[in-house]
């Protein structure tokens, strides 16, 4: 690698953009626009425009200026020395093997241009050192945001269900619901002994069971499968009274027993996607019933008592 082929990752115009400077300024105006700059787009400064990027910007257009600034002066100084004295001497391409193959020139200016070389280079690592820190302590400012709005959904919610409960039983208490109950006046009784079972908890489930109190995903469940059992019995009973075989004008009226058959199990699932959204249980949801299944249960039943 030669220095003339070493670029940094900003331009050198537009480096002296970022600064505000023009081409041919002083290290004293680089220094000075840097420190007002960094005052303004700081992380930690207390100004109004504080900027990790923008700082990180700053930053490496400073290094990159001043960088051009130091190539200028060593070019301007390695011009006086005697050209003609390097014409006369050949190249020692040995020497090439050392400072990385960076610089071109006498051995002295090399060294500087390779001291120059790694200057820029560290830069380079401190700043993407400086950029990687800020960008993990970004990500982890968002996940713990995340964890605390999650945590804060899920407090309101419970305290929203709470409100709810404790309205219904108010609203149940003023219109009356409590005041036939059995045993209403009376202590409570213990239902059960076991220690491992909360009193409270047991025996108001215990009074709620007593009462025919049932959640409507458990009257959902009793009815899904007493309207399955009806079905599966009537195609049954309509297989039998056929008989075996079937005349053609039999045939036709077994087609018609399975399409209304298929039309109850359609109406049957739509019962089954409501009961799936109201039980609590995931591992108690219920499947869709399938027509053809169905038909084949029958006629396997039939051929059994025909057995």
């Amino acid at each position: 690698r030669m220095l003339s082929g070493y670029k940094p990752k900003t331009d050198i115009k537009d480096s002296y953009k970022i600064l505000e400077l023009e081409e041919g300024c002083s290290p004293d105006d680089v220094r000075n626009s840097y420190r007002n700059l960094a005052k303004k787009y700081h992380p930690d400064s207390s100004s109004g425009m504080a900027d990790s990027k923008a700082f990180i910007r700053v930053e490496e257009a400073y290094r990159v200026v001043l960088s051009d600034l130091a190539a200028k002066q060593s070019s301007d100084r390695g011009e006086e020395e005697d050209e003609e004295q390097l014409k006369a001497k050949s190249l020692q391409h040995r020497h090439y093997l050392s400072f990385e193959g960076v610089g071109i020139g006498t051995p002295s200016q090399r060294e500087k241009q390779y001291m120059q070389f790694r200057v820029d280079r560290a830069s380079e690592q401190v700043l993407q050192y400086r950029q990687q820190r800020l960008e993990s302590r970004a990500a982890g400012s968002h996940l713990s945001t995340a964890r605390d709005v999650r945590q804060s959904k899920k407090v309101k919610i419970t305290q929203a269900v709470e409100r709810l409960v404790e309205d219904l039983i108010q609203e149940s208490m003023a219109k009356g619901d409590f005041d036939n109950l059995r045993g209403k006046g009376k202590p409570l009784q213990k239902f059960s002994h076991s220690p491992h079972i909360d009193p409270m908890t047991h025996n108001l489930n215990r009074i709620l069971i007593d009462n025919g109190y049932q959640p409507e995903w458990i009257l959902l469940q009793k009815e899904i499968r007493q309207t399955i059992e009806r079905l599966r019995s009537g195609v049954l009973a309509s297989r039998r009274k056929l008989g075996e075989p079937m005349t053609l004008p039999e045939q036709k009226q077994w087609g018609r027993v399975c399409e209304q058959l298929a039309e109850d199990i359609r109406k049957l699932n739509k019962r089954v996607d409501d009961f799936n959204l109201v039980v609590p249980i995931l591992s108690r949801q219920m499947v869709h019933f399938s027509t053809d299944k169905e038909i084949l249960r029958a006629r396997k039943m039939y051929e059994a008592v025909l057995e």
